[in-house]
This record gives structure tokens, sequence and C-alpha cells, in this order.
């Protein structure tokens, strides 16, 4: 009986040591107070700190205003990746949203959080470029 315990413990060090897991730069994004009509698209970066190939199935959102872009190619071990969001910024007000991904890694699910607020006033100060003095 000692030998099975023995004999399944090193089993799940070993299937847990040959998986994919993500490693998010940031889990939640807080836009702030955006103005209406501005970009909403911000990115989440992650790294694959498994040691296998990383496959996203599936990004879900917690409502259509905002709308999840996946990799299509798997994140190989070390590599980083993407998942661009975009919040519809025409609707002003304030804003929670979640983003839930679904992969192979061993947590196969991740909620990802974003956050802000999207003011109704307009911009009078038209925005400096860098290339021009005005």
């Amino acid at each position: 009986m000692k030998a099975f315990g023995t004999l399944l413990a090193v089993f799940f060090i070993s299937f847990s040591m040959n998986s994919q897991e993500f490693k998010f730069e940031k889990e939640s994004i807080n836009y702030g107070k955006i103005n209406k009509g501005s970009n909403g698209e911000r990115i989440f970066i992650f790294t694959n700190i498994g040691d296998a190939p990383l496959i996203i199935k599936n990004i879900q959102s917690s409502c259509g205003c905002t709308v999840p872009k996946k990799p299509e190619q798997p994140i190989m071990p070390g590599e980083k990746g993407e998942i661009k969001v975009s919040y519809d910024t025409k609707r002003a007000g304030g804003f929670s949203k979640q983003i839930t991904i679904l992969s192979n890694a061993k947590t196969k699910r991740k909620i990802l959080k974003i956050r802000g607020y999207v003011e109704n006033g307009v911009i009078l100060e038209k925005p400096k470029s860098m290339l021009s003095d005005s």
C-alpha cells in the first residue's frame, strides 16, 4: 500500500510538471476615466510558464459591449502572448466586466477583469502631436 501511495505521488508530480500555465503581467486593467468615443482597446500580456504549448480554446466576455480577441496559434513554452479586449466607449458611465479564458492550462478557466468610467463630456483641446509644435 505504501508503494502504491508513492507511485501515485510521483505520477501527480510528473503530471503537474508537464503542463501549460499562464502568468499574466496584469489580471485586471483599470481604464480610469476615459472620454466617450475614445479608444477602448487594451491588451493583456501573458507568458506560458509551462513546458508544453498553451492553447486558448475560447474567450467569453460578460456582455456584448466587451469584445476579446484570442491568439490563434499555440503559445510555446517561455513565449509571450496577447489577449486584446475592446470595450464600447460609446456607452457613458461606469463599467466592470469579466473576460473568461478557456484553455488547456493546468487551471482550465482563467478570469480577467476590466473596469473604468466613460465620461459623457467632449474634449475641447486638440491632442498635441510629437511631430509638430502646434
